[in-house]
């Protein structure tokens, strides 16, 4: 088995090799490499409390930070292709394995222009907020998305049935196993079904923690209220009987574009873990302005605010607000 050393090593050579590769390939117009880079500085506003509330990173930072590297490379035939997503940070170690350095990692062949395979390591089809910042209006990130899996390591199948209806089946490791053996020889099955898209998610099977039957119920959507104003919304719900134990809530995704550069959002979000006959319970706010200084960088400036009468947000605190500044450039 690879040290970490040597892994990093190998996915090195490899970047670079595949830098190399798209070089020599730009004429064939079939290659595409993009990414992003994200940092940050936060602060906790409320006293005896440690680290910050939302921030995905596997060590909160209570001052400067380091969001992710991401690098995607993709090259595609007339029917089939490939995609590397490699990331490196604590953003990308707090939500995959091997350090996160894969992010993702897949083929897919396109039988025509409905039916599409894909095998391999992809983010999850779950929820609203995705790992990578660029694609995230609000640099920390919500509980419903803590909670849900990142990735899943499989097979699916993509099927657009009109411009309009698409579904999706898929069948995968638990998804605590996003790379490696799955040894247990336990499951997960997947459905989405959407309509305009609005999203609904069904993840049922084992979840890598020795537990067989966890559902997961998630829907995700929204329109646009004016032609500045949109409304995102996710729902979702997750139980195990064997495990006792489950979550549910609900956030909102408010923002108005004020400008061509400069939007402001409020997500209100309110959060449920269940357990036995006891559930607790989290309110939490987040208002962030994004403001575009080039077409590539874009500055977000955040307030958050989280309560809960039931279990302490972060350290021995009930409500923790805090602000955050983030940087995020994309290519």
């Amino acid at each position: 088995m690879l040290t970490k050393k040597q892994l990093r090593m190998a996915i090195l050579t490899c970047l670079f090799q595949l830098i190399v590769f798209a070089q020599e390939d730009q004429k064939k117009n079939n290659f595409s490499f993009s990414g992003s880079v994200d940092v940050y500085g936060t602060t906790n506003l409320s006293e005896n409390s440690r680290g910050t509330v939302g921030i995905l990173s596997d060590v909160p930072a209570h001052g400067f930070g380091l969001g992710m590297a991401n690098t995607v490379f993709s090259y595609e035939t007339e029917k089939a292709g490939v995609v590397a997503d490699l990331a490196f940070g604590p953003r990308a170690n707090a939500a995959n394995a091997y350090e996160g350095s894969i992010n993702q990692l897949y083929v897919y062949y396109q039988l025509d222009d409905k039916l599409t395979f894909t095998l391999g390591q992809f983010n999850t089809f779950l929820g609203y907020e995705v790992i990578s910042p660029v694609d995230n209006f609000n640099y920390s990130v919500s509980y419903l998305f803590n909670a849900g899996p990142f990735s899943h390591t499989g097979f699916k199948v993509d099927y657009k049935a009109s411009e309009d209806w698409s579904l999706m089946l898929a069948i995968t490791n638990p998804h605590a196993i996003t790379a490696g053996t799955n040894i247990t020889n336990d499951f997960q099955f997947g459905f989405q079904a959407g309509f305009k898209d609005q999203f609904l998610n069904v993840v049922y099977g084992a979840d890598g923690s020795g537990f067989d039957d966890v559902l997961y119920l998630d829907y995700t959507g929204g329109f646009d209220a004016s032609d500045s104003f949109y409304v995102g919304i996710n729902a979702a719900y997750s139980n195990s009987s064997n495990a006792d134990s489950g979550y549910y809530g609900g956030a909102l995704y408010l923002q108005n574009k004020f400008t061509e550069t400069f939007s402001l959002g409020l997500r209100p979000e309110y959060f449920t873990t269940t357990k036995g006959s006891s559930d607790t319970a989290i309110l939490a706010f987040t208002l962030s302005a994004n403001q575009k200084l080039t077409k590539n960088l874009n500055v977000i400036g955040e307030a958050r605010f989280d309560t809960s009468d039931d279990v302490p947000v972060i350290g021995i605190r009930d409500n923790v607000a805090g602000l955050t500044f983030a940087a995020v450039y994309k290519f």
